[in-house]
């Protein structure tokens, strides 16, 4: 980003930025799932942290978050303008991602994050954890 915006273009520019429909996470999960013949999910349901799939009947949340955005280091991404800003945008993401877990950890959901990188590389070793792979 140019450090020629004012803050409100600046902005208008992140809100521009979708978190649903994310080729490289979301998309890929559900084709992951399609793929594996895993069913029971749902999206869009209403829960605090607005997972983005959801298996009801399990009380599984599944979160797909880009590494940027959550804080992983999978890339040692430094943001090159506004350091401070994002620094501390990230770490609100941190850790408003670590209170919904504990909210929906006492509500007796599983919470499962995947790391876009994970899904890049087609690690999907948490979804056989809980025990989804191989499913009818």
């Amino acid at each position: 980003m140019s450090g020629n915006l004012s803050d409100d273009q600046r902005s208008a520019i992140m809100k521009a930025v979708k978190s649903k429909g994310n080729r490289s996470t979301e998309l890929e999960l559900i084709k992951y799932f399609k793929s594996q013949h895993i069913t029971g999910w749902r999206r869009n349901y209403n829960l605090t942290g607005h997972p983005d799939f959801v298996f009801i009947k399990k009380k599984l949340a599944i979160f797909t978050d880009g590494c940027f955005w959550h804080g992983h280091n999978c890339r040692k991404l430094t943001p090159k303008s506004n350091y401070n800003y994002w620094k501390e945008k990230i770490n609100r993401n941190k850790i408003r991602d670590e209170e919904i877990n504990k909210i929906l950890d006492k509500k007796g959901w599983i919470v499962i994050r995947i790391w876009e990188c994970e899904i890049k590389k087609g690690d999907w070793s948490k979804l056989t954890a809980a025990g989804l792979v191989g499913q009818d």
